[in-house]
């Protein structure tokens, strides 16, 4: 299954003893549907407050239903800000996590002299202005394979801080920055450490070349404060072509 929802009401992803997570909402949405306990497996769990466009889930079906109607029947259970947008059967070897060949997130960024408020928890928010082309310098430090312990929240569980980051591009659309990430998987708080840094190079308190330092230090207190779960959205995982899931959500549409 793919799944959308907005993180500002929820512990997070995983499961909880008081049940305020996506996790839970959902697999008590699927139990209801399907009138028997259903156990889910995610492609990588996010932080409270933290959106999802297409957090992908797979699980053993209890009863056989078409997939059209595993979505329409589970959403019927769902709360308005959690959604599956779409199901698919696929073979018993795959598995949403470890089948991933990477994961991509997006953080919104509002440059304004005032906070939001349409579009609060939907966006971050800096009220300096940004230099784009001093972030695009410190981003390009950090393209590779690398440690990120720099990056790493102290509770991380990731057997390693070795990870491959492909890609990160940033562009301005009006008064809002676009920042996007894609890695072969992220570390606990791995996106928000990383903008942290890099909206302090953007604002001129720190050269571009300090981005290189902050990783090579292997060392969290390097690097700048976290920068909050506002904004913030898991797009989704994706895989190899053979397994046929969507990568691409309505949702993708709505973003700037």
């Amino acid at each position: 299954m793919g799944v959308g929802y907005r993180g500002e009401r929820y512990h997070g992803w995983q499961s909880q003893p008081d049940g305020r997570t996506v996790q839970d909402r959902l697999e008590a949405a699927l139990a209801a549907f399907a009138d028997a306990p259903v156990t889910t497996v995610c492609a990588g769990r996010t932080d409270a407050g933290v959106h999802g466009l297409n957090q992908v889930v797979h699980f053993d079906a209890p009863v056989a239903r078409d997939p059209f109607s595993w979505v329409r029947g589970t959403n019927r259970y769902l709360p308005p800000d959690i959604a599956v947008q779409w199901c698919r059967t696929v073979d018993r070897r795959f598995h949403a996590r470890n089948s991933a060949r990477g994961r991509r997130y997006r953080f919104l960024v509002l440059e304004s002299p005032v906070r939001p408020a349409l579009e609060a928890g939907a966006c971050g928010w800096v009220f300096r202005p940004l230099d784009g082309e001093a972030m695009r310098q410190a981003a390009a430090l950090l393209i590779g394979e690398h440690d990120f312990t720099s990056f790493r929240a102290a509770a991380c569980q990731a057997s390693t801080p070795v990870k491959h980051l492909r890609a990160i591009d940033i562009q301005r659309r009006g008064a809002y920055w676009r920042f996007d990430f894609d890695a072969s998987a992220f570390l606990h708080h791995m996106v928000r450490n990383i903008l942290g840094c890099l909206v302090a190079v953007g604002s001129g308190h720190r050269p571009p070349g300090w981005m290189g330092e902050v990783l090579a230090a292997r060392d969290r207190a390097a690097a700048a404060p976290t920068f909050g779960p506002d904004g913030l959205y898991f797009v989704g995982p994706y895989y190899d072509a053979v397994h046929g899931l969507p990568e691409h959500v309505p949702a993708l549409d709505w973003l700037p």
